[in-house]
């Protein structure tokens, strides 16, 4: 299996000085990143919380305000 190094070398690449470096007014060799965008993915519409575990959150928050409720009643008393 054979591999191409990506990146330019800079004994055979125009335009690069001596240490790789551009010199002002030239097009640096391009990069060796992606070609192109990722893949494409749908856009998936959220409907917000689902019943069941915002019923629940309901449930615990009104639970812990009727306990200190509870709580502050029975210090006035």
């Amino acid at each position: 299996m054979s591999h191409v190094n990506p990146d330019p070398e800079p004994e055979r690449t125009t335009g690069l000085e001596p240490g790789g470096s551009v010199p002002p007014g030239e097009t640096p060799p391009a990069e060796s990143s992606m070609p192109e965008a990722g893949p494409r993915e749908p856009h998936v519409q959220h409907r917000g919380w689902a019943k069941a575990p915002m019923a629940l959150i309901i449930v615990l928050v009104v639970l812990i305000a009727a306990g200190f409720l509870g709580y502050a009643l029975s210090l006035i008393f």
